[in-house]
């Protein structure tokens, strides 16, 4: 009989680990996978939350790795219930502070992880399964000074809404998740040495939250979830206003 699993990347901490914290009650998931490149982090978090969890140690930005990584869902016996595309990181900056390879190795983890996860799980997944792929609210609008980011997260909303149409068919839900800031360790792994980057982190959220909110839209079978006012306000003003206003409310947001 096949196991019903939960796949979660970059699950060692933040909103990965809130969804890892949820996932944990649900009595239809028989193991939850978390996938992170820290051995040591993910050697905790199976310390913390129990023998349900399975570890996996994969830096996701090597395509090698990910192939690799294909071969234990190949000769395993699951059914990929949730997959969930959570790992992925920024950098704040003007376009000549951020070297050549952060910025390949952004948008390989930020989209061709995203995709090549979705690409080798989705042939796993039974009907009813569910993906979650984590946007953001910066892909409502370009951002300048934080714009290799923003533009990775408006290709997985873009991609995840049409992949949701693609596989309607198939009765698997995409669920693309749109937050705001949030308060982690994203900052941590941001941050620079630029003399102009975003300083001004208006509609911080808690992870727990959005992950929680993440769940119930996608076991509605939703196609966007966002939380909070701010979020919604943003995602409402992308729709309505010109770009090149929006960048300039962002710009003096900043005091860029």
């Amino acid at each position: 009989m096949k196991k019903n699993i939960a796949l979660v990347t970059g699950a060692s901490s933040g909103l990965g680990k809130e969804f890892v914290r949820l996932l944990l009650d649900d009595s239809c998931i028989d193991e939850i996978w978390t996938i992170a490149r820290d051995i040591e982090k993910l050697n905790a978090l199976r310390k913390e939350f129990g023998e349900k969890l399975v570890i996996f140690s994969v830096d996701l930005s090597e395509y090698e790795q990910i192939r690799n990584f294909e071969k234990i869902i190949v000769d395993s016996n699951i059914n990929i219930k949730f997959l969930i595309n959570n790992a992925g990181f920024g950098k704040f900056g003007a376009f000549d502070v951020i070297s050549i390879e952060e910025s390949i190795n952004m948008i390989n983890l930020n989209i061709c992880a995203v995709v090549t996860m979705c690409l080798i799980c989705i042939p796993f997944m039974d009907m009813g399964s569910h993906i979650i792929n984590v946007s953001s609210q910066s892909s409502f609008q370009p951002l300048p000074y934080f714009n290799i980011y923003a533009s990775t997260k408006v290709f997985i909303r873009h991609y995840s809404r049409a992949l949701n149409i693609e596989l309607k068919d198939k009765c698997i839900y995409v669920t693309t998740v749109c937050p705001s800031w949030l308060d982690t360790n994203f900052f941590a792994r941001s941050k620079t040495n630029a003399k102009k980057s975003p300083n001004n982190f208006v509609g911080m959220e808690t992870p727990f939250l959005i992950a929680k909110k993440a769940l119930k839209d996608s076991k509605l079978n939703k196609a966007l979830s966002i939380y909070g006012p701010h979020s919604m306000l943003s995602h409402l003003a992308g729709k309505l206003l010109p770009q090149s206003l929006l960048m300039s409310i962002w710009l003096r947001q900043q005091n860029l």
